[in-house]
């Protein structure tokens, strides 16, 4: 009877551990960073967590105030988030990168960007003052994370009456930029891209002296296309705090894309911009 109850004890045991090993940990940002043991995502730092919930997009309402927005005039972007289950409104949100809320604003012939964090509110909306410089179509991108949900990024439409510039073509632009205090070299393998296979996106910032994370990355980049229909905002996958930088992105559709990209650097936050033609399989 001993040897029995000695033999079920190590059978408890191997199953118990083989159940601990077979408990996974994901990073919630992202999802294929995979652990065995507890602890942070190399690529952006969140804390790996298991058991995250099945992603379901959540409701974002967006408003404006004055609801007619006047080109160069002061308004307030106001955001909603309501759950999809029963349409309350979420007031409680995780911290990532250091922030509740990171929005990107960026008008139809893109040269407008803009990177900012809108600021919570006691009823759990986030409110952000801004001022439109032209007419047109401006996409507002937001990414939040509500709590016990998975993260969310979610593009809305703002609307500017007045005449609507032409159409813009999105020419290759890999050139060397300048930016605020340093400058951003940039290259991509394979040297052309391919709608829906991974393209590496390079980057080497110069002088190295002085770069530093930001928001707790080592670079934040989005990217759009010349449409302003597919939304990108990622981190890199490869970095070490050295000049050389790597994102890793799969390009949706075949066509002109705009990557800007943030570093900084001796606490001045740096963008640049370039812009990526990217083609169908041949």
């Amino acid at each position: 009877m001993r040897l029995f109850a000695a033999g079920f004890a190590a059978l408890f045991l191997l199953l118990g551990f083989l159940w601990a090993q077979d408990t996974v940990y994901v990073c919630p940002m992202d999802p294929e960073v995979r652990s065995n043991q507890p602890g942070v995502c190399k690529r952006c730092g969140m804390k790996l967590v298991s058991g995250i919930p099945d992603p379901v997009e959540y409701h974002l309402d967006l408003t404006t105030t004055p609801r007619a927005l006047k080109v160069g005039a002061p308004a307030q972007l106001e955001f909603a988030i309501h759950d999809p289950y029963k349409d309350r409104q979420v007031t409680s949100f995780q911290v990532v990168h250091e922030k509740l809320f990171h929005m990107y604003v960026v008008s139809q012939d893109m040269q407008f960007f803009l990177h900012d964090h809108p600021v919570y509110q006691p009823d759990g909306s986030f409110h952000y003052d801004i001022s439109f410089p032209k007419p047109g179509m401006y996409r507002v991108l937001s990414d939040f994370y509500p709590d016990g949900a998975t993260p969310q990024l979610i593009a809305k439409t703002v609307m500017v009456p007045g005449p609507a510039p032409a159409p813009i073509q999105l020419a290759k632009d890999y050139s060397t930029k300048t930016a605020e205090n340093m400058q951003v070299q940039f290259w991509t393998d394979p040297p052309q891209p391919i709608a829906g296979f991974k393209t590496l996106l390079y980057f080497k910032v110069s002088p190295e002296e002085g770069f530093e994370k930001w928001l707790g990355a080592w670079g934040h980049m989005l990217v759009a296309s010349d449409d302003l229909v597919d939304m990108i905002h990622t981190h890199p996958f490869i970095a070490d705090g050295g000049p050389q930088v790597q994102f890793d992105v799969t390009f949706p559709r075949a066509r002109g894309y705009r990557v800007w990209v943030q570093f900084q650097r001796n606490g001045v936050v740096n963008t640049a911009h370039f812009d990526v033609p990217v083609e169908e399989l041949k």
